[in-house]
């Protein structure tokens, strides 16, 4: 599909979609509680559907009733073949939880560009627990067999927190205590999000120091309700499009989340960007950004709203953090590069630090790489070109915003949607 964006201005309130991380979290534990669990406002972009597909395969109940998802937990498994999408998140969570319920010989896969980004060395850490592992060079399909064994486990967080999230559903379940040490950890509000979901799900873990936790076993999620907050990473891309073309309120976010992309607004502070704060209300007002600098290396979501706010910013900006990007659904780095390069904004990469030389937006053809933020973030920059941008593959915003488009519409965005 092809989006053609034009020039225009965008205005109105818009409530912020639901969290794709913390649906996924509440998902996940919900499946693992005998009983049934209520998630109220989820999220329902495609990487949630696909870990709500492997609830259902593991003997879930699921029930959609109004803006709520009814989920029973029963382990019953129809198959042990684990199908994640393109959701990193789920494969992760997959990896570390599967080996923990069942003695069966477990594929965890997935489809598109999942199956072409290295996970990490998730089969070193298995090992430790007594789990058989098998996967080309880190890429799925992982081949596992044996029953996770509970004890001292040592595991790398440099490259991303979503095993070291799983890891922490995961121990709580197994038939003995467990100290967990997690090297170099990026991303740390993301584990502080897992520990709260589970918190909410009666699980009880003791953080010792910032990098290691003491977790007893034998422990069992409890059925619960919870509230979907609403999502800082799309959110963010709605802010950098009011700071560049309108005058736009956005409801239902947490200013006290723990998700790592609430960041924005201490990055849109740096650019000279006022946020109005009121109630759950956060209000942004189109004004020329200042050049700036940021650290993205916790919040690498935030790479391309900002490199677009940086684009059109006239001056030299610094995202430093870069590293964190080359294993997203595409090399991202790479892809801000080319896509933003195509509208007239000079890109150095530069080490870890991306150099973005602000100037005039212009109209161009894009490829959004099969990646949604790449897609979202060349549509925001449209919004304040100076021509129409034609932007290829814009489907894949479903992964996380399934009504992107038409959320922007609404607000007075000039889209046509073709294909």
């Amino acid at each position: 599909m092809t989006a053609t964006v034009s020039p225009s201005a965008i205005e109105g309130t818009l409530a912020a979609p639901a969290s794709k991380s913390q649906t996924i979290r509440a998902i996940a534990a919900a499946m693992l509680a005998d009983g049934q669990s209520v998630l109220h406002h989820p999220s329902h972009c495609d990487d949630a559907l696909a870990m709500l597909e492997i609830a259902r395969q593991l003997g879930s109940i699921v029930k959609h009733q109004n803006d709520q998802l009814e989920i029973t937990g029963t382990l019953r498994p129809t198959s042990f073949t684990f199908d994640c999408g393109e959701s990193g998140l789920a494969a992760r969570l997959m990896i570390a939880l599967a080996p923990a319920l069942f003695d069966n010989p477990l594929t965890i896969t997935g489809k598109g560009t999942l199956l072409k980004r290295p996970l990490g060395n998730l089969c070193e850490v298995l090992q430790q627990m007594g789990v058989r592992c098998l996967s080309d060079k880190g890429k799925l399909p992982y081949l596992l067999s044996g029953k996770m064994k509970a004890g001292e486990v040592v595991a790398d967080g440099s490259e991303s927190s979503q095993f070291v999230s799983g890891l922490l559903m995961t121990l709580p379940l197994l038939g003995g205590e467990s100290k967990l040490t997690v090297k170099h950890l990026k991303s740390a509000p993301y584990v502080l999000m897992t520990l709260e979901t589970i918190h909410k799900f009666g699980i009880e873990i003791n953080q010792k120091s910032s990098d290691t936790y003491s977790i007893g076993g034998n422990q069992n999620y409890i059925p619960t309700e919870i509230a979907i907050e609403g999502d800082w990473s799309g959110a963010a891309f709605m802010m950098v499009a009011a700071a560049l073309a309108g005058d736009l309120t956005i409801t239902g976010l947490d200013i006290h989340s723990k998700q790592a992309d609430r960041q924005i607004i201490e990055a849109l502070a740096a650019a000279g960007i006022p946020t109005g704060i009121s109630g759950n209300g956060i209000t942004i007002r189109q004004q020329k950004p200042q050049p700036f600098r940021f650290d993205c290396t916790h919040c690498p979501d935030l790479f391309p709203p900002l490199a677009v706010l940086a684009a059109a910013a006239r001056g030299t900006s610094t995202l430093s953090g870069l590293y964190r990007l080359q294993k997203k659904e595409s090399n991202r780095g790479l892809s801000l590069q080319q896509e933003l390069s195509r509208m007239g904004i000079p890109i150095i990469l530069d080490g870890d630090n991306m150099h973005i030389y602000g100037a005039r937006l212009t109209g161009a053809a894009i490829d959004a790489h099969h990646d949604h933020r790449i897609a979202m973030a060349t549509t925001v920059a449209a919004l304040a070109a100076n021509a129409p941008v034609t932007i290829a593959g814009a489907e894949c915003v479903s992964k996380s915003w399934p009504k992107f488009f038409d959320d922007l519409r609404a607000l007075g965005a000039m889209i046509n949607m073709e294909g």
